[in-house]
């Protein structure tokens, strides 16, 4: 037994649960691939001042849960908590978006790191797939990826899930509803650290979820209320696009999201399966992060979808994924050249595309042929000393118990006709 144990708030990924994790990214990503985004990996960490300058930093991300070291060079870099500023910083450092095909369409996948209470929903180390359409604002790629997570969720299995959805504004509007949110908190009963926060950027208040905070935050002015002309009808044709595709969304006019650089759209996929920790997924356009860290205007769209999130909510939900056994045949040789022959075969059916694996170790039949059901294989092939003089090898169909003789020499083409 080991006296190491994972990290306190951080999990192991173990088969077989973790096929389940696998499908629920590759569900995730199968429309985004057939959208036109393709795929990119950034660096777990980055130059701390990414974070503290696209996040925000009056952020609980920046403030208080950023993994944050230096380096024995001296440069001081975060284990990353989001990936949408890693991604825009990758793209503007390869001059993407110079390419002159905008958007730039990308997609990820891969963990996030925050010190934050471990809880069922909320760990310190997780995972997440995420889109971003970098360089365009057009409502349609805000009504795209939205019903593109949708679509993803439905090919699940899912069905309890909410989308909800509201406006920030832009530089033109949201200004004046800030000055009057701003207004609006200083009349209120908030602790020292709240009102700091609402001066440096009040749309933080509106996310805390203490009950003390949000039960006076029932009469706050609302930003729907506030929106210039043009982020009317910007909100407006979303709206129209993502209805006539059929998804079905609610309007939340206090929804705001955790992160400073969101303007505009923005969403979040709940559900209520999950208790506390409700949110499975969320994101929004960012038309301002590029020129936060140092780049050109590049008005953008993106999310984040939490894998794990997704895992407790199909959980909640009693939905078994139908994942495909990762063995196809399952090789038991008895005996010494029986072990030599069928290695061989076992090769052979995996380089012509045959999910196989063997019995190691010189298991005795009765051992092998449990580890042969084990592996969720269909067919076994059982080789002893009077098959080898014979020149055949038993094939055993796992579902029905039948079993057949057949040559040697045809076991790669008899199987592969089995399997289609």
């Amino acid at each position: 037994m080991s006296t190491f144990k994972a990290p306190k708030g951080t999990y192991d990924l173990l088969p077989p649960d973790s096929a389940k994790f696998l499908a629920v990214r590759e569900a995730i990503a199968a429309p985004l691939r057939n959208s036109g985004y393709g795929y990119i990996e950034t660096p777990g960490f980055e130059n701390v001042e990414l974070f503290a300058r696209g996040v925000g930093e009056s952020t609980d991300i920046v403030t208080k849960e950023m993994y944050v070291f230096e380096t024995k060079g001296g440069d001081r870099l975060a284990l990353r908590p989001e990936t949408t500023a890693p991604v825009l910083r990758a793209v503007l450092e390869a001059n993407l978006h110079k390419a002159g095909n905008l958007p730039v369409k990308v997609w990820y996948s891969g963990s996030q790191y925050r010190y934050e209470r471990p809880q069922k929903g909320r760990y310190r180390h997780f995972s997440q797939v995420g889109a971003e359409a970098i360089g365009a604002e057009d409502p349609a790629l805000d009504a795209e990826l939205i019903i593109l997570a949708d679509q993803s969720y439905r090919a699940l299995g899912l069905r309890d899930f909410r989308i909800l959805l509201n406006s920030l504004g832009d530089k033109e509007c949201r200004p004046v509803y800030r000055a009057a949110l701003q207004d609006f908190l200083r009349g209120l009963d908030l602790d020292e650290e709240t009102l700091r926060r609402a001066e440096i950027n009040p749309l933080r208040v509106l996310d805390d979820k203490r009950p003390e905070v949000q039960k006076q935050l029932t009469d706050a002015p609302l930003l729907r209320d506030y929106l210039c002309d043009a982020c009317k009808a910007y909100h407006e044709e979303v709206r129209e696009l993502i209805t006539a595709a059929g998804v079905v969304f609610e309007d939340d006019p206090k929804l705001v999201r955790g992160l400073d650089y969101y303007t505009r759209t923005t969403f979040e996929f709940v559900h209520d399966g999950l208790g506390s920790q409700s949110a499975v997924g969320g994101g929004g356009r960012y038309d301002g992060l590029s020129e936060m860290i140092g780049g050109p205007a590049l008005p953008s769209v993106g999310w984040a979808l939490g894998v794990d999130r997704t895992v407790l909510a199909l959980e909640a939900e009693g939905i078994e994924l139908d994942i495909p056994s990762t063995t196809s045949v399952f090789a038991v040789p008895l005996g010494e050249e029986a072990r030599r022959v069928l290695f061989a075969k076992v090769t052979e059916l995996r380089k012509n595309g045959v999910a196989a694996d063997f019995s190691y170790g010189g298991k005795g039949l009765k051992a092998a042929m449990k580890a042969a059901n084990r592996s969720g294989a269909r067919y076994a092939l059982v080789l002893g000393e009077r098959d080898l003089a014979e020149g055949v090898v038993q094939l055993k169909d796992m579902e029905s118990g039948e079993q057949t003789a057949i040559g040697v020499n045809e076991i790669v083409a008899e199987l592969e006709s089995r399997l289609g």
